[in-house]
């Protein structure tokens, strides 16, 4: 009898090979259980470093480390069997020079055992990309609203509005395009700017507060799912209500236990 056949993953090259086609499907996972949800329904799962305020409640990205983001990428690919994972470098890992983001990423691939590498930054960031691409190391870039950059751009502010803000992101996502990204992020921008984004650069752009016209679509699965009731983006749409189920089930536990209804005799192990 042979083993059953499991599906081949999805690799950068066909991401990128998907301009202008069926749009990309993209989500983010930072566990196993989560990702083995994901990998049927998404073409690109991204271990985002939005695990620092998803999952630790800091109040930006900016206290991601390496370590915790070899550590979530690697709890991803065991949950994963078709998607593409894809791991952010983390704020502080890759900025000082080509050679940093090199030994950065060239860690998160090896010990996770990911797809390709995400990383912040236009232009600024063409010979990083270019680096990293010519050493093997496939990069999805990530332009418009950059949560890393949160300080210097004053606060999560959409991105594009202005002749000349339009024109530094256009020059941007042709500038990471022409480093050797396979795709590029767009997020918080406006709509007509990231639409023109999408027909003049020849790779994928993926959209995240950006346009329907974007190649694909990626969302923080927590909000997807309402996860967080006191707090959805603009661009977010909530398929699902999970953190009003878990607070209803939790409640109905904690009735259950302070009443002796829990555990019954169907949780109870006996002699016999």
């Amino acid at each position: 009898m042979s083993a059953p056949t499991r599906s081949k993953r999805i690799s950068p090259r066909q991401i990128g090979e998907r301009k202008g086609a069926t749009p990309i499907v993209a989500l983010t996972a930072y566990s196993t259980p989560i990702a083995r949800l994901l990998d049927t329904h998404c073409d690109l799962i991204l271990v985002g470093d939005s695990l620092g305020m998803v999952l630790y409640g800091m109040p930006t990205t900016l206290g991601v480390t390496l370590d915790m983001m070899i550590n979530h990428g690697l709890a991803v690919m065991r949950g994963t069997e078709r998607a593409c994972v894809v791991v952010d470098l983390p704020f502080g890992s890759y900025g000082a020079s080509p050679e940093q983001a090199f030994r950065s990423a060239a860690r998160i691939m090896a010990e996770s055992g990911c797809s390709a590498v995400k990383l912040e930054g236009g232009a600024e960031m063409g010979a990083t990309i270019a680096f990293l691409v010519q050493r093997g190391i496939p990069v999805m870039a990530h332009i418009g609203l950059m949560p890393q950059s949160v300080n210097t751009l004053g606060g999560f502010r959409v991105q594009g509005r202005g002749e000349q803000e339009g024109r530094k992101l256009l020059d941007d996502a042709l500038a990471v395009q022409q480093a050797g990204a396979f795709a590029v992020v767009i997020e918080g921008t406006v709509e007509p700017l990231a639409r023109t984004i999408t027909q003049k650069v020849s790779i994928p752009t993926i959209g995240i507060g950006a346009s329907v016209a974007c190649d694909g679509q990626i969302l923080v699965t927590d909000d997807l799912v309402g996860m967080f009731a006191d707090f959805t983006p603009k661009f977010v749409k909530r398929y699902a209500e999970t953190g009003e189920t878990i607070d209803a089930a939790v409640a109905a536990y904690a009735a259950d236990v302070r009443s002796r209804a829990f555990p019954g005799d169907e949780q109870t192990f006996t002699q016999a």
